[in-house]
This record gives C-alpha cells, sequence and structure tokens, in this order.
C-alpha cells in the first residue's frame, strides 16, 4: 500500500501529538511493507503568522492532491480579538467545506485499564463503546446568513440552522452502515419538539432506517441523550447526530475515556479523508512534554482504516494502545491515583511503536509454528 499523507500539525500541542502519529505510521509502514509519503502543512495560527491567513492557498492545494490529511489542533488566544473568519477555527472549517468531508466519526471507548481516570464508577463505564457519528457540514456552523449586525444601537447576532433532506440521508446512511459493522444499534439524536430541522432530521432518518430492517433505531432529544451518555453509556452503539448537537455529544463522551486526549476522529465522505485528535491546541501545557498523544496516534489508526482499507493495521495500532495502557503507563491527564508510570508526550509515543513491533513478532511466530 502507498499513500500521500499531508500533515497539518496546527496550534498549542498539534506539533507534538502529530510527531507521535506520523512516527507511529513510519514504524506500520516499516513493519508492514508499505510506503507512506508525508507533506508538511500550514493552518490556523501558524498559518496565520506566517500568510495572513488560516488556510493558505497552498496548504488547501496540497491536501486535495493527498490521500489523507493528518491535523493536529488549530487556535490560539493571540487571534480571539479577530473576526471569526480570520481566526485559526476558520482555517479547519474551510478545510472541512473544501474536503466535502460530510461525516465525523468519533469512537468513545471506555479503557479498562484507565477507569479510575473517568468521573464515572466502574460499573457505569464499564464496557462503554460508543461511535459517534456527526453531520459536519451543514447546521448553524454554515448556514446562511450569519452575523452581527446594529439596529438603533442594539447589536443583533444570527446564525442560521439549515438542513436538506439529501445532507441527512448521507449521513444517516454512515450510522447505519456503521452499525451493521457493530451492534446493530442507532440512536439518532434532535430537538424535534422545538426545531424544524429536527424534525426533517428525524422523518428523513427513519426512512434510510427502513433499508437497514437489522439495525435497532431509537430516537432521542439531544438533552435525554446528555443525561443518558453520564448515566448509562453502555446503552449506546453508534449515535447520529447534526453539527452542533454532535460537537457536545463527542467532547462530553470523553467522559467515558477520562480525558479528551484520548479520542480520535475521522471526517470522511469526500475524496480525502481528515483525521485528527478530538482535542484542542491546550495552549497552556504547550512544550512541557505532557500532552496525551494517544488521541493522535488513534487518528492515524483511522487514517490507516477508512483511507488506506488496511484494517489490521488499524487494529494493531488499537491493540498497542491497549497494551501501553494496561502496562500502567499514563500521561497527567490520565493519571491514577493507585499508581502506574508517568510517561512523556514522547515516551508515550516509542512505548505505543514498541508495543506495535511486539504485535507483529508475535504474528510472525504464529505464522513460522
Amino acid at each position: 500500500m502507498q499513500l500521500k499523507i499531508t500533515v497539518l500539525e496546527g496550534d498549542g500541542i498539534g506539533p507534538e501529538v502529530t510527531c507521535e502519529a506520523v512516527r507511529t505510521l513510519h514504524a506500520v509502514a516499516a513493519l508492514n511493507g508499505h510506503k507512506f509519503d508525508f507533506a508538511t502543512g500550514k493552518i490556523g495560527g501558524e498559518a496565520i503568522r506566517q500568510t495572513g491567513s488560516p488556510l493558505p492557498t497552498a496548504t488547501l492545494d496540497m491536501c486535495m492532491a493527498s490521500d489523507a490529511v493528518l491535523l493536529g489542533a488549530v487556535g490560539s488566544p493571540e487571534f480571539d480579538a479577530l473576526p471569526a473568519t480570520h481566526r485559526p477555527e476558520a482555517g479547519l472549517l474551510l478545510l472541512r467545506r473544501a474536503m466535502g468531508n460530510y461525516a465525523n466519526l468519533r469512537p468513545a471507548i471506555a479503557y479498562e485499564e484507565i477507569a479510575s481516570a473517568s468521573p464515572l464508577r466502574p460499573e457505569i463505564a464499564a464496557g462503554a463503546d460508543i461511535l459517534i457519528v456527526r453531520e459536519l457540514l451543514g447546521g448553524l456552523y454554515f448556514g446562511e446568513p450569519r452575523g452581527i449586525s446594529y439596529d438603533n444601537g442594539n447589536s443583533v447576532a444570527t446564525n442560521t440552522m439549515t438542513y436538506s433532506a439529501h445532507e441527512i440521508q448521507r449521513v444517516a446512511r454512515v450510522a447505519f452502515d456503521a452499525a451493521m459493522r457493530r451492534k446493530k444499534k442507532v440512536a439518532s439524536v434532535d430537538k424535534a419538539n422545538v426545531l424544524e430541522t429536527s424534525q426533517l432530521w428525524r422523518r428523513i432518518v427513519s426512512e434510510v432506517a427502513r433499508d437497514y430492517p437489522d439495525v435497532m433505531l431509537e430516537h432521542l432529544y439531544v438533552d435525554a441523550c446528555a443525561m443518558h451518555l453520564i448515566k448509562n453509556p453502555k446503552r449506546f452503539d453508534v449515535i447520529l447526530t447534526e453539527n452542533l448537537f454532535g460537537d457536545i455529544l463527542s467532547d462530553e463522551a470523553a467522559v467515558i475515556t477520562g480525558s479528551l486526549g484520548m479520542l480520535g476522529s475521522a471526517s470522511i465522505g469526500g475524496e480525502v479523508g481528515l483525521y485528527e485528535p478530538v482535542h484542542g491546541s491546550a495552549p497552556d501545557i504547550v512544550g512541557q512534554g505532557v500532552a496525551n498523544p494517544v488521541g493522535a496516534i488513534a487518528s492515524a489508526a483511522m487514517l490507516l482504516r477508512y483511507t488506506g482499507k488496511l484494517e489490521q493495521e488499524a487494529k494493531d495500532i488499537e491493540e498497542a494502545i491497549s497494551l501501553v495502557l494496561k502496562a500502567g503507563y499514563r500521561t497527567p491527564d490520565i493519571k491514577s491515583p493507585i499508581g502506574g508510570v508517568m510517561a512523556s508526550t514522547s515516551e508515550m509515543g516509542q512505548l505505543v511503536i514498541e508495543a506495535l513491533a511486539e504485535i507483529a513478532d508475535r504474528r510472525y511466530a504464529y505464522h513460522a509454528v
């Protein structure tokens, strides 16, 4: 397999965690005879400093010519005073739209080894394994009209939530297809008791469900879903929802794992997939070597799964992460009150690479026998 991957390190801890994800991909390539070619571009605050734009044309062209894009994080407080369209986050929204990735997949898994890192009681979180499928190109984040206007000295802010049947259908199919490979359950989340967009959402999702008779569908209001995620996360398999609700619920789901630093994501549907950890740029810990790279490494696994179609290699990375956690290694965000070995960002990445080598050796020995 040969893949052309654009790496956008981004801001804050982005370069630190992305470095470990790239090192992991290099290890996978070496162990399995693949060829991954990497190119690096600028996005977000770093791009603004160098070019004045959060998404330079050169970066976008590089991304569109790739098989996949691996992103670190965007955002920096120094740009908060800029208009929204000029801030680092605008570069990410523009990239998502240009790439046409309408479905964002965010797994949330309760690792038994770090159960103490979660504020949830172990018996509540244990065994939870959720995939949140978030619509990524519609809703309030992209709807028009939007902006701030002034009427007789009074400031008025407007955002527009808009969805078409087509937008809902295509992301719903991603969720149902995923459910068919999992436990065959979809929870569709909306606010149909208040919002017309949610009423259309519920109707279209119900229509799509008829094509998947083996999948059990339930509809939930977003506030009820938020409560159940905390009270009984094991009830969920695949959660399907629109852009804003998905953004909020997927961050809430970090409670299950114990840290945003554990969560990776895949944005798919366009010609080029975008893979990034769920966490932000965390400017308060930049350069300290304490950032958790697992979310970025898990995103690399999703890159191999969805763009490379390398399911075994993706599973190997996920198993390597689990082995490192079982061995007791921790970054500060998932530290245990009952022990564990503290590891820096780079040490955690190296441990995953070493675990990958062990997995490969074990497989080789099995086949040799």
